[in-house]
């Protein structure tokens, strides 16, 4: 059994964090961690893969998506605080468990926000200025580790305006897409062409959906500040569902305006699909994108930067990581120690350039966590909880469980391998943590004085 955290001699008021958030604060941390860098390079990928329909597997996405998220809405009001997946799997199958979950989350969000500095240093930025990408990168990560440890409200302020900009410039390209059509442009055609010469019209939809369920995932962030949520039991699954829908509305209806705007093949090989429906309808600037995708990156890896140092937090709280990790700001009380380290991992993998080799496991490491995340809700179900905690039918984690086994049938070969190195790693590392726990439980028991 778990210490706890005043039978480890630190106060549990000394590494309280602050509930500042409310629900609208939270909608918009997870809308805005959802409506990421991602769909604006998406769209031409799940084209490539599905064909001119890119609507349906988004739509279908979607839904897979939401059977893991009703896990995670009841897991995070039964038990609302810091840790996340982490936490679940230590409490449904043990310590080794719950080590396995949190270092998969904690190598996704470290690798992800170093991918992300990098990329807010590239294509994106050089249309205002060049620098170094390294340069960029590492006053990037510095100055959001700053707004990180000011604290979760301003942080999250910051947040709901970077994601009214980001869903601003998406609304544009469903408008634009409308003014084509309207103009006689365009093609509503393509929005029912499902399959590629390679696959046919189910292949074509499974593969796209992997492809378009990377661009949900993020919604899992938020249980790491449910915490830091007030009355976590009303606002977190109101919170979670209607930033998942609004982001659905918003990826269907950028789909189908991308589509009707743009041939599928012109669609496919573009980097910057939107991009292209701008300069298809005219009468935007093109650099206004550069500057929207600017803030979407910026915004996006804030979010997974407070993920990464609330799970590290968590996980040092059950005793999973040193607990040095706990120690939060005086007067802000936020987890400066967490933000330090993992901010500084993320600079290293920045600045080495390895992000690329591993960000395509990213997708891979979040199902291994989604199954364990859906497996645990039906173990833990015998476990109370919170009073009056969101509960999901049974049918729904069950069927999440099938979810991420399909989606994970459908990944490379040499992204398994990669993504198993990593868990692999991960293995060794909490076996050894266990090893060391079982050790000094047991001199604990010998030696009682």
């Amino acid at each position: 059994m778990l210490a706890t955290s005043a039978e480890r001699g630190a106060a549990p008021e000394s590494t309280a964090l602050k509930r500042a958030l409310t629900t609208p604060l939270l909608y918009f941390f997870i809308l805005g961690d959802v409506l990421g860098a991602g769909v604006y390079v998406l769209v031409g990928q799940v084209a490539a893969d599905a064909g001119g329909a890119v609507w349906v597997p988004l739509a279908v996405a979607l839904l897979l998506a939401l059977l893991t998220a009703a896990s995670y809405a009841e897991l995070a009001t039964k038990y609302p605080r810091a840790g996340g997946a982490s936490h679940y799997a230590t409490r449904a199958f043990g310590p080794f468990a719950g080590f396995v979950a949190g270092f998969c989350m904690l190598a996704a969000g470290v690798v992800s926000v170093a991918a992300l500095a990098r990329g807010f240093g590239g294509d994106y930025l050089s249309a205002f200025v060049t620098l170094p990408v390294a340069l960029v990168a590492v006053v990037f990560l510095a100055l959001l580790a700053l707004v990180n440890a000011r604290g979760i409200k301003e942080s999250t302020r910051a947040n709901a305006v970077a994601t009214v900009i980001e869903v601003g410039g998406l609304v544009v390209i469903v408008v634009l897409g409308a003014w084509l059509l309207l103009r006689g442009d365009g093609d509503v055609g393509r929005l029912t062409q499902l399959g590629t010469p390679e696959k046919g019209a189910a292949a074509a939809v499974l593969s796209g959906s992997v492809l378009a369920y990377y661009s949900f995932v993020g919604f899992e962030t938020s249980v790491n500040v449910a915490e830091e949520t007030r009355d976590p039991r009303r606002s977190y699954p109101r919170a979670l569902f209607g930033a998942l829908a609004t982001a659905g509305v918003v990826y269907v209806l950028v789909g189908i305006a991308a589509s009707a705007a743009v041939p599928t093949a012109r669609l496919a090989e573009s980097s910057g699909p939107l991009l292209e429906v701008v300069k298809e309808a005219g009468g935007v600037p093109t650099r206004l994108f550069s500057a929207i995708a600017l803030v979407a990156v910026a915004n996006g890896a804030l979010l997974t930067g407070i993920m990464s140092s609330r799970l590290a937090y968590g996980m040092a709280k059950d005793g999973l990581l040193p607990a040095a990790l706990t120690r939060v700001l005086p007067g802000r009380r936020t987890p400066w120690a967490a933000i330090a380290v993992t901010t500084l991992l993320a600079m290293l993998l920045a600045l080495t350039g390895s992000v690329a080799t591993l960000a395509s496991t990213l997708v891979l490491l979040l199902l291994i966590v989604f199954l364990l995340v859906n497996t645990a809700v039906l173990v833990l179900r015998r476990d109370t909880g919170e009073a009056d905690h969101f509960r999901a039918p049974t049918v729904l984690p069950v069927l999440g469980i099938a979810s991420c086994v399909l989606l994970a049938t459908q990944i490379e070969a040499e992204v398994w391998l990669r993504g198993l190195v990593i868990v692999a790693v991960g293995m060794v590392l909490g076996a050894v943590g266990a090893a060391r726990r079982g050790k000094r439980a047991g001199e604990g028991v010998r030696d009682p004085g």
